[in-house]
């Protein structure tokens, strides 16, 4: 969510739906929401592909396979990916990492990921997750203005910037150089 956008002030006269509506969309914008969204839809076909069944008529076609248990556990950890992303924003970095690894695993654990269908969109929540980074609110504060310049006399502009020290009485006019000849031909290391 954009820090600098207006701030939705109800009125008086507002429908239920449209304050429900804004009080989503301000929770929605704390949160790496569309990255949740996305591992929790990741989750689903993962989890139901190696149960489904399809029937046609009195032809049953199943997808059970050896895979099922571990498919079964990584959808719901999918879920439970995409649910914490919306309820913990803190393990956004985790919870990225682990929804991308998950789909890397659900290929030849679960049918291809889901037929695809899993496996891309728990990629995308994953890189969601990893690349969100919490708004910072702008200060209110007006910035503050430089110093007006005072006059100097002569001699006080000759002294240099105040705050900044001058040289040293054992520097020589030449310790800036970083050739061989300077200091006479001495090399420093600081």
């Amino acid at each position: 969510m954009n820090p600098q956008a207006p701030v939705y002030v109800r009125a008086e006269d507002d429908a239920w739906l449209t304050v429900v509506y804004y009080h989503f969309r301000a929770w929605r914008g704390r949160r790496p929401f569309w990255a949740g969204l996305f591992t929790l839809l990741g989750g689903f076909p993962i989890a139901y592909f190696p149960y489904a069944d399809l029937r046609l008529g009195n032809v049953s076609l199943a997808m059970a396979t050896t895979g099922g248990a571990g498919a079964l556990i990584i959808g719901v950890l999918l879920i439970t990916l995409g649910l914490a992303l919306w309820f913990q924003q803190t393990i956004r970095v985790f919870a990225g990492v682990a929804s991308i690894l998950l789909a890397l695993v659900s290929l030849p654990v679960s049918n291809l990921g889901g037929f695809g269908m899993g496996f891309i969109c728990s990629l995308i929540g994953g890189a969601l997750a990893l690349s969100w980074a919490p708004g910072q609110p702008v200060d209110e504060e007006p910035a503050a203005q430089p110093p007006a310049a005072v006059p100097l006399a002569k001699s006080e502009a000759m002294a240099g910037t105040p705050g900044i020290p001058g040289p040293c009485e054992t520097e020589t006019a030449n310790a800036s150089e970083t050739t061989a000849h300077a200091d006479g031909g001495r090399n420093s290391a600081g």
